[in-house]
């Protein structure tokens, strides 16, 4: 699922390497939440992480990921430094954070069907067959051949995946209640 235009994605072998992007990479998504409530969650979720580092190692690997272009930094003249997560970061930390994509399931049903439906030009066969394949991961039930079905709010994560994948001009997303066919989709997902 990792495009050719990445290569340099399998250097980044190392799991403190990977957390360090996702988390700088997080204050990028925290400007993209589209409520207050997932503000917060991604807020809460960044500060427990940076805690869990150990400063030596995260020193070290800093330096690798400069090096790699990923981050660059300012010194300031109070003597603190103020690290940015490149371009390039933002593309891999998105690859990263894509792998560890899932949709929260509450407790009770809202009675929704998101749907999600595209018309991807064959130019971009690629990316059309990992939205796919990412919408089965995330357990949508396909509907046809480019129509997909969830009972779970998943806008945010939507426009997460067609982001990553440059598709977004050719993606839509919609809430409907009382479709024709809900007896089988209240099957797929067990909901009878």
């Amino acid at each position: 699922m990792i495009s050719d235009n990445f290569p340099l994605f399998y250097r980044i072998s190392s799991p403190i390497k990977k957390k360090i992007l996702l988390l700088l990479f997080g204050g990028v998504s925290l400007g993209l939440a589209s409520s207050p409530r997932n503000q917060i969650r991604v807020t809460k979720q960044i500060a427990d992480e940076w805690r869990k580092i150990n400063k030596r190692s995260l020193i070290r690997n800093l330096h690798d990921l400069y090096n790699y272009n990923y981050i660059s930094w300012k010194e300031k003249s109070n003597g603190t430094c103020e690290v940015i997560i490149t371009k390039k970061g933002i593309s891999h930390a998105k690859l990263l954070d894509l792998e560890n994509l899932t949709i929260n399931k509450p407790r009770k049903w809202d009675g929704k069907w998101r749907i999600v439906f595209f018309d991807i030009p064959e130019k971009k066969r690629k990316a059309r067959n990992a939205l796919r394949e990412k919408l089965y991961d995330l357990g949508f039930c396909e509907m046809q051949k480019s129509v997909f079905v969830s009972p779970y709010e998943c806008q945010d994560e939507i426009n997460f995946v067609v982001s990553v994948f440059n598709i977004k001009f050719y993606v839509q997303y919609a809430e409907m209640t009382n479709p024709t066919n809900e007896l089988s989709l209240r099957r797929f997902f067990n909901f009878l």
